[in-house]
């Protein structure tokens, strides 16, 4: 790493980064111990993870600006494991959650973003967007007017006080305004305090008790590739639409690789399994956060503030936290998606909106990208099977045809080309000109196999020509219309 790429990531942006930092620590914390409470350990498990993720993300990360951290989608993915095995399981678990994911930077499983598409990408920003609204909810029900006051009054400071200046961030603007109107006035409101203890110590470096067998193994090795899976996707997809906000590139298997010495770092630190968050990397971004300084800051800032602020942060009111959380809601969905439901292609629509759905109602990010690049797939594949055609002329008194195909010759296309022929007409000599076509598969091979065989058993001479350098190799190893035995076989079937 070049001296100019440190100073470009680390100080290229000193003030707004530390100051960014402040604001995400401050909006990890109340949801660091929700998320330790989803997973059914102590606060403290989810508050070092998150200290833990994003210092060790800011130096071996891939993003820059990025902010990772203990999240939801982890944490649901450790409740049985810790319901029936305890903490120490999920340590070891966490651990080897990033051995997996170190492993899958080595085999550079990053580029396996290029099979994600826009549209599914799109409906998982989505779907974060409505899931971070909905989580913020619970704190708008069945409360006194003093929080609707006071979550109206934080979107106000939040959307306006950028026309005064944006020399601070409003987000922390607004936290630090509202948590002192709260103090003066003495508002019996809900705060960060009671969600969960605060820590008192700082994390200690120590082993997991747990027996190094083969019967730990069984017991962590499916959790923790769960974790590695859905942590991986989680940071991929995030890594995406930081890159989009701030029209930069990342390294994708950089980031496997350094999400997975994060999690090995957390998991000797006694903290959870955790991964980007999208959430809290919005609030970087937007609060002008760009290099790797924001993300240590916000982990640092975190600890120090739990640890020796706590009276403090501890008397934050949620309405101030809330109204953080919907401002990065409303800036993270697509609004323009929307508009395109009208005039983008009904195939790629349908791709947006099924990711939705289903990431918003199993709450399960990894399920809902899943169905997204299933669903582009078959549309795919529908698409070019679709572009398949098949001429013919007669020659030498109707004695010789020749076919030229023009196309894509695959599973999905197949069978359309094979029915493309007429095997009823008497000919001598048939050719197949495939020069302007392209064999991809062991399924069009046989498709070849079966025309040939056809055309042989009525008495005609086959000529295949044209054939590309890849289609031929295909040919070679796997067609069967000129190998022996190969009238037999077609009689076979």
């Amino acid at each position: 790493m070049s001296l100019q790429t440190i100073r470009q990531d680390w100080f290229s942006n000193i003030r707004a980064d530390l100051l960014a930092g402040a604001v995400v620590a401050l909006a990890l914390i109340p949801e660091a111990i929700a998320f330790s409470i989803i997973a059914g350990v102590d606060p403290r498990v989810g508050l070092y993870a998150s200290f833990s993720m994003a210092v060790v993300i800011a130096f071996a990360g891939g993003r820059p600006g990025m902010i990772s951290a203990a999240t939801g989608a982890m944490a649901l993915v450790m409740v049985t494991l810790v319901k029936a095995h305890g903490l120490q399981y999920l340590l070891a678990a966490t651990i080897l959650t990033g051995l997996l994911q170190m492993l899958a930077g080595w085999l550079r499983l990053g580029a396996l973003m290029r099979f994600v598409s826009r549209s599914v990408i799109t409906g998982f920003v989505n779907a974060l967007a409505i899931l971070i609204f909905m989580a913020q909810l619970p704190e708008l029900t069945n409360v006194g007017w003093q929080v609707y006051a006071m979550t109206a009054a934080g979107l106000a400071i939040i959307y306006l006080f950028p026309y005064v200046t944006r020399a601070i961030p409003s987000p922390l603007v607004t936290i630090v305004v509202l948590t002192a109107v709260s103090i003066y006035f003495g508002l019996d409101v809900r705060t960060v305090g009671d969600m969960g203890k605060l820590p008192d110590s700082l994390p200690v470096f120590l082993l997991p008790e747990v027996p190094l067998n083969l019967e730990t193994l069984a017991i962590i090795f499916p959790v923790s590739a769960t974790l590695a899976v859905v942590g991986l996707l989680e940071s991929m997809m995030t890594a995406s639409i930081v890159d989009d906000f701030t029209d930069t590139g990342s390294d994708k298997n950089r980031e496997c690789v350094g999400q997975g010495v994060a999690n090995i770092a957390t998991g000797l630190l006694g903290g959870m399994a955790g991964c980007a968050m999208i959430g809290q990397s919005v609030i970087n971004v937007k609060s002008g956060g760009r290099g790797r300084l924001s993300t240590f800051a916000a982990g640092v800032l975190l600890l120090l503030m739990v640890v020796f602020a706590g009276d403090w942060v501890a008397r934050i009111p949620m309405a101030a936290l809330v109204a953080v959380m919907i401002m990065v809601s409303i800036g993270t969905f697509s609004w323009v998606s929307l508009r395109n439901l009208r005039d983008h292609p009904k195939s790629s629509s349908a791709v947006m909106l099924a990711t939705v759905i289903v990431v918003v109602a199993t709450h399960d990010l990894a399920k809902g990208v899943l169905v997204g690049v299933l669903l582009s797939g078959f549309f795919f594949a529908h698409k070019i099977g679709r572009i398949l055609h098949v001429g013919s002329t007669s020659a030498d008194d109707g004695r010789t045809r020749t076919y030229v195909v023009t196309g894509q010759v695959f599973f999905a296309s197949a069978d359309k080309f094979a029915r493309a022929f007429d095997y009823r007409e008497a000919l001598d000599v048939v050719r197949i000109d495939v020069g302007r076509a392209h064999l991809w598969d062991i399924t069009a091979v046989g498709a070849l196999d079966k025309v040939v065989l056809r055309f042989r058993r009525g008495g005609a001479r086959v000529e295949l020509i044209g054939l590309n350098e890849a289609s031929a190799t295909l040919v070679d190893r796997f067609a069967v219309h000129d190998k022996d035995g190969a009238a037999d076989m077609l009689l076979e079937h």
